[in-house]
């Protein structure tokens, strides 16, 4: 990277951390989706429900005496995670942006580099 302006060499390390961080992001989100999905067949479960009903807590298995309550906090945690989705895709498509400019600043700049 000798021939390389400081700047240029800003551009390029902007450009692995901007990299890193769209991968980190797009893992959360993959991770997030899963765990939504999840929580969407817990309540299509309850729904279909007419038992007893239990839920998790550390090791044990709890019998809830309130379903309805049970399925309000599984709804919240659905819209919870609907927000957090949204604002990881608003944050991955910024980064996505920010990436392909980069990408075009150092292309161009390694384009009019004289050749070694």
């Amino acid at each position: 990277m000798n021939g390389i302006s400081p700047q240029l060499q800003n551009q390029i390390t902007q450009f692995q951390q901007v990299q890193q961080q769209l991968q980190a992001v797009s893992t959360q989100k993959v991770q997030m989706d899963a765990q939504r999905r999840e929580l969407v067949r817990t309540k299509e479960e309850l729904d279909k429900s007419t038992g007893a009903v239990y839920k998790s807590a550390g090791s044990l298995l709890i019998k809830v005496d309130d379903v309805d309550a049970l399925k309000a906090d599984v709804d919240e945690s659905i819209e919870m995670m609907d927000v957090r989705l949204n604002s990881l895709e608003r944050q991955e498509n910024s980064l996505k942006e920010r990436y392909t400019v980069l990408q075009q600043t150092i292309n161009t700049a390694m384009g009019n580099m004289p050749q070694q």
